[in-house]
């Protein structure tokens, strides 16, 4: 009898699913798209209703011979390809190479690669859904038109190489119009004035705020000292006390955009490396005693919904494990964004018993921390909150000026036993051990006054996790494309680069932002290109014809290409020249930009081709002489740390030095990495070697 073939996109994949189905199934990977545009040329027939000529990639000749093959002889074909607008496509392409009718039930869906989902898949087979393919070919054809026009002027105007796109010239624009807020900032100089405050036995910190309920700001520092010599010899009081409690609530369930963000501040990874490691993990792993299995739902969702079943068996483990207390009494729901496609769950693991610590063996180290990462943050997510008391006082100085108290003290866990989410540019919360027993009237001894200068600040650059953030409330871009336009800018264009994990426009970013808002000014609006979104959401839903949004957008398009050519005057870029002299010919180096990022390159090229990678600061005082440590690169290509003040410090290191002192002998400390991804910081005393099991911080993971 002859087998049923399953055509999934990935060999992982195929190799997981084809353990599920088992013998009389036959599993091909077609290894993503099998045809697309061609590259040498537009590929779009502008003249004839934008229609698309589709070839078969460079590459995948020799995987269609083998799935044609296959398919010869099978008695059934399904198309198992990921459950998006991409995946739909990717069917679409292999229905039309296959030659299966578009009226066959061929196509299989599942959200999680299980033995249970993938057999309730194949009985359950549909047609391909060609309002998800024309989404996927209108995407595909507008960013085709936007790329293969704007580009070959940026290549003449100003160098080759470069490209403009919808979203990534939307994404570079945000970047540069920070990157002008900041510099166009002026600080401001405002002055705090703190204080302790001593209440029978207890003492609390205070911080001035006005005079009475009126609120005040210090400007300088004669406010500042105006205030406190009005403070002495005044009488304090404590007055307006509240007490309360407070709820916190716990964070949803991932979405791909969250899962990003919070990977990259809990655990430092770009969202390249998120992505990537996430697909390692819904794809399958091989689990010591049960095979190959897919461990979390698909990755790529903007929705928060959980199936009923799933949440069944989360509730269920919580009061096992946490008791009732733990367990609200209906599940915890969460709001979508308008925006949202919901068509998918949020990311979840697909087995709630399958705790991380269980696996721990079977993955790698990145594979661990981000399985338990999206485990942590599903199961805390349908607990109870976690319960604050609050208590806030003022306290008046007979003389007029008013300082006022808070302070939390946390009453009940709740979901915060599992997990806490993290904020970007934010304070830590403080809690107080105990709160003080206040009452109205009590007298208050006051401690030192403490005035501190301070001044306002810029906003702050954006991380790869707040560009995300953005990007997502803005309606820019949907899950699948944040993290390859990221890699874009920042990787093969060379229109940002990253500085201690922020994102900073460089030179050639900035002309190119300018010459595409002068001139392109719809495709880096943010208005436009959300609604842009929108309407491929549109056509997703069967209410909108693709063509017609290519259509629409063409004509104004066209006019601005023509201005462009016509008014554009080449742009001149300048090297920037570092204080650095090339060790084979004495020139002074200048800044280059790769896809890895910036280096130091020898002006004399391609007569000289000497080049430095730039020193990297990791945040480690010098042990010698108290300067900054800089991870640098040998001249055979071996990582090493020394000291910034060379050659007048010495300092070398070929271990990453921390910034904990021994214990035993107070000598520094280094990184040293045990079996099974254990981490231990070691005393560099040849003599001493104490060392520390300890957490691996977010630096040390590579994703600087």
């Amino acid at each position: 009898m002859a087998n049923k073939l399953v055509i999934v996109e990935s060999p992982a994949k195929a190799k997981t699913i084809g353990k599920f189905l088992g013998r009389g199934y036959k599993v091909e990977a077609s290894q993503g798209h099998v045809r697309d545009l061609p590259k040498s040329q537009i590929g779009v027939d502008v003249d004839n209703n934008f229609e698309p000529k589709y070839i078969t990639i460079r590459g995948r000749g020799e995987i269609l011979s083998r799935i044609r093959k296959e398919a010869r002889s099978a008695s059934k074909i399904y198309l198992a390809t990921d459950p998006d607008r991409e995946g739909e496509a990717i069917s679409w392409h292999l229905a039309n190479v296959l030659g299966i009718d578009e009226k066959d039930p061929c196509r299989i869906e599942f959200h999680e690669v299980t033995s249970k989902a993938v057999k309730a898949a194949v009985k359950s087979p549909r047609t391909i859904d060609m309002d998800l393919v024309n989404a996927q070919q209108a995407r595909r054809v507008l960013d085709r038109l936007v790329g293969y026009k704007i580009s070959p002027i940026l290549w003449q105007k100003v160098k080759k190489g470069l490209s403009a796109g919808r979203v990534q010239s939307v994404a570079t624009k945000i970047i540069c119009d920070r990157e002008a807020e900041i510099e166009a900032f002026i600080p401001e100089e405002y002055w705090t004035l703190d204080t302790t405050f001593t209440l029978d036995k207890a003492k609390v910190a205070a911080h001035y705020t006005g005079e009475g309920e009126q609120k005040a700001e210090l400007k300088a520092r004669e406010d500042a000292e105006a205030v406190i010599a009005r403070c002495e010899g005044a009488s304090f009081t404590v007055t307006g006390i509240k007490r309360s409690e407070r709820r916190r609530q716990p964070a949803a369930p991932f979405t791909t955009s969250n899962l990003q963000q919070e990977a990259s501040r809990k655990l430092g990874f770009s969202t390249q490396k998120t992505m990537q490691i996430a697909q390692q993990l819904y794809e399958g792993v091989e689990l010591q005693g049960e095979g190959s299995q897919g461990l979390v739902t698909y990755i790529r969702t903007d929705s928060t919904r959980i199936a009923d079943e799933a949440v069944e068996a989360v509730r269920a483990l919580i009061l096992d494990s946490y008791g009732e207390d733990y367990l609200p009494e209906k599940p915890n729901t969460y709001k979508t964004r308008k925006s949202a496609q919901d068509a998918h769950e949020a990311i979840r693991p697909t087995v709630v018993e399958r705790r991380p610590e269980t696996v721990k063996a079977s993955l790698s180290r990145d594979q661990f921390r981000l399985y338990k990462l999206i485990y942590d943050r599903f199961v805390s997510s349908q607990m109870t909150p976690a319960i604050y008391d609050t208590l806030a006082a003022d306290i008046d100085a007979s003389t007029g000026p008013r300082f006022h108290f808070s302070g939390q003290k946390l009453r009940f866990p709740g979901f915060t036993v599992v997990y806490v989410e993290s904020q970007d540019d934010a304070q830590e919360e403080v809690e107080n051990a105990s709160l003080p027993d206040l009452t109205e009237g009590m007298a208050a001894q006051r401690g030192d006054m403490d005035p501190e200068q301070h001044f306002t600040q810029p906003p702050p650059r954006y991380t790869e996790a707040s560009l995300v953030r953005t990007l997502e409330e803005l309606g820019i871009g949907r899950p699948s494309t944040y993290s390859p336009t990221i890699s874009t800018i920042t990787g093969r264009r060379g229109y940002i680069a990253k500085e201690n994990k922020r994102l900073i426009p460089t030179e050639l970013g900035r002309i190119v932002n300018d010459l595409m808002c002068k001139n392109f000014p719809d495709i880096v609006d943010v208005a436009f290109t959300a609604g842009m979104e929108e309407e491929l959401d549109e056509v997703e839903a069967g209410q909108m014809e693709w063509k017609k949004i290519v259509s629409d957008f063409y004509g104004p398009f066209e006019r601005d290409l023509e201005k462009a050519e016509a008014s554009i005057e080449k742009v001149s870029i300048e090297d920037q020249v570092s204080d650095i002299p090339c060790e084979k010919c004495g020139a002074m180096m200048v800044y280059k930009m790769s896809r890895y990022g910036r280096f130091l390159a020898c002006p004399n090229f391609p007569a000289c081709r000497h080049t430095l990678a730039l020193p990297n600061n990791i945040g480690v005082k010098c042990p010698k002489c108290g300067g900054e440590l800089l991870e640098r690169i040998s001249r055979k290509g071996r990582k090493f740390y020394g000291c910034e003040k060379y050659p007048d410090c010495d300092f070398v290191s070929w271990d990453r030095p921390v910034n904990d002192k021994c214990p035993v002998c107070g000598s520094y400390m280094v990184l040293k990495r045990g079996a099974k991804d254990t981490v231990y910081h070691v005393c560099a005393n040849e003599t001493c070697r104490h060392k520390v099991q300890v957490e691996t911080p977010a630096s040390d993971d590579g994703e600087n």
